[in-house]
């Protein structure tokens, strides 16, 4: 029997940890109380691959394609990334800021960063996502429930409007909903 905790400062068990060095500390007293779906692919539209990884990992070689060279200066992560065959990795302590949500806000409070939590899947925003993706988020959610004050779940798309599009239509929030047997309020969608 493994008796290694779920949880260690903020990382996850069952995620397979891959550490960003694009974290921060999150502000005194600050509640991790939002969940934002995210949706990425590199180049944009190919799955599989480590370019993902690589991108939060600041190791991608910005000479293999030329979309590539639009991220050169940028320095990103996600908490969480989960891959189209399910696989879950983390990158970023929950417990820490991520760096994925950028200008954004939620609910009158700016900088989601400062209070969310991040979550890729492999993906394009307008594409569908896979059962395997539903199936891990739906594992992974929660998880992060039971270790974190979470009250409001919503894309990227809903903190960033007119920036941001993802994780877009081809994401199933009615599914979401279902699934975790969440209420309504707890969506922040419209």
């Amino acid at each position: 029997m493994n008796s290694r905790p779920v949880w260690n400062r903020g990382w996850y068990r069952f995620a397979h940890a891959m550490a960003s060095p694009n974290f921060g500390p999150r502000p005194p007293d600050t509640g991790i109380d939002l969940v934002v779906i995210h949706a990425i692919s590199l180049p944009p539209g190919t799955y599989g691959g480590a370019c993902v990884q690589e991108f939060f990992t600041n190791r991608l070689d910005h000479s293999a394609h030329p979309y590539f060279e639009t991220l050169r200066d940028l320095k990103v992560s996600a908490h969480f990334f989960i891959k189209r065959g399910g696989e879950l990795m983390q990158f970023v302590s929950c417990d820490d800021r991520a760096w994925h949500a950028g200008e954004s806000s939620h609910a009158g409070r700016s900088n989601c960063n400062d209070f969310s939590i991040g979550i890729e899947l492999e993906g394009l925003d307008g594409d569908t996502f896979t059962g395997d993706q539903y199936e891990s988020l739906n594992a992974l959610l929660p998880m992060l429930a039971q270790q974190y004050p979470l009250k409001h779940i919503c894309g990227h798309e809903h903190i960033a409007p007119g920036r941001k599009k993802d994780p877009g239509d081809g994401f199933s929030w009615a599914f979401l909903k279902t699934s975790t047997g969440w209420d309504d309020e707890f969506f922040s969608v419209k």
